[in-house]
């Protein structure tokens, strides 16, 4: 597998049948109302950065990054096509999204995710790529239906000089 991940796309129809699946799987798993799951339109928001991962012409999954307040972002719309689960595409994608946050300047990445046994392998994703839980934020309001994790994305020297 070559990964390669792209910016745009969101008039693909590859794109828009893996977001189709994305959004109905979110809704089915997660009470009505608790699904925050963008569409293509979205998705198309000035504030938000969408991102596709390829195998060549094979769309494997997609993401998103949106900028919230001046220093700080959220991930959105993450997903990875079925039959590439398990291949590395989550991290390549969620690694990816990360550097791009701290290119763009922003301190902070935050994420929503649902708390069924559906979610269960992104949250796992998330906190081994070092996310915390922390409280809601921006418009969100705590549920049973979601959790909240954040990334402190600002580089600081710890105390032998290297970066933590």
């Amino acid at each position: 597998m070559t990964l390669r991940i792209a910016e745009g796309g969101l008039d693909d129809p590859r794109v828009q049948a893996l977001l189709g699946i994305h959004l109905a799987m979110a809704r089915a798993a997660t009470a009505e109302g608790f699904a925050f799951a963008l569409d293509p339109s979205g998705l198309r928001l000035p504030e938000i950065r969408f991102f596709g991962a390829w195998d060549g012409e094979k769309l494997l999954g997609v993401g998103a990054l949106k900028r919230t307040a001046p220093e700080q972002g959220e991930v959105k719309s993450m997903h990875t096509a079925e039959a590439a689960r398990r291949r590395g595409v989550g991290g390549a994608m969620l690694r990816h999204i990360v550097a791009e946050a701290r290119a763009t300047g922003l301190t902070r990445l935050n994420l929503e995710t649902g708390t069924g046994a559906y979610f269960r392998p992104a949250v796992a994703l998330y906190l081994a790529h070092g996310f915390v839980p922390c409280g809601p934020f921006g418009d969100y309001v705590a549920s049973s239906e979601n959790r909240f994790l954040t990334l402190a994305l600002r580089q600081s020297r710890s105390r032998s000089g290297g970066l933590t």
